[in-house]
């Protein structure tokens, strides 16, 4: 029976682990990962989906910000969400999309954005049009950035560059920590 929890701290070796049978060491080189760098995840959204003791699916959503006409408005990105290969096509992902939205929602946020597959996630709500006058500090397919507003309107009259918030996060390793700036495995090197 699959359960819907809240990521505790003893799930984060086998998030971890999760997110590299599912998506690779790949992961770390996205313009998405890049605006998570050294941030810690929304208070309580990050989600696990458990099948008894196994860990099967994981989402996170982070705080960010877009510019607006009345200053920057606080926004979520969303990502990752992945699950255990062996278990996708279980409607695990569609659970956890749910939850996280529904708690989304329900501690007060307006929208949710994210980078990812338009056929997947129109389901949930998500489209292009409304981060059209949105972008990301990196390379990204255009029509993969999508949002869902939680609250209608709420991303009315954003145009810019999406920009992390959230809460520094000293214990989580960042892309440029893993891979460097130029991809290779290792620590970055300080210049000089």
């Amino acid at each position: 029976m699959i359960v819907i929890d809240r990521e505790a701290p003893s799930d984060v070796g086998r998030r971890e682990a999760l997110l590299d049978r599912a998506m690779g060491q790949a992961r770390f080189l996205k313009t998405s990962a890049r605006v998570r760098d050294g941030r810690r995840p929304a208070e309580g959204l990050s989600l696990v989906a458990r099948d008894g003791d196994a860990l099967v699916g994981t989402v996170r959503l982070w705080h960010a910000a877009v510019p607006s006409n009345d200053g920057l408005r606080p926004v979520l990105l969303l990502g990752p969400l992945a699950v255990e290969p062996s278990r996708q096509g279980d409607g695990i992902g569609s659970r956890l999309m749910e939850a996280a939205l529904a708690r989304a929602a329900a501690l007060g946020h307006a929208a949710v954005i994210l980078v990812g597959d338009a056929p997947y996630y129109a389901r949930f709500g998500f489209s292009a049009e409304p981060t059209g006058d949105l972008r990301l500090p990196g390379p990204y397919e255009r029509h993969r950035l999508l949002a869902r507003e939680l609250v209608p309107g709420a991303l009315a009259g954003t145009a810019g560059l999406l920009v992390p918030t959230g809460a520094p996060a000293e214990a989580e390793p960042t892309a440029e920590a893993v891979f460097g700036t130029a991809g290779q495995v290792g620590p970055r090197r300080a210049a000089g």
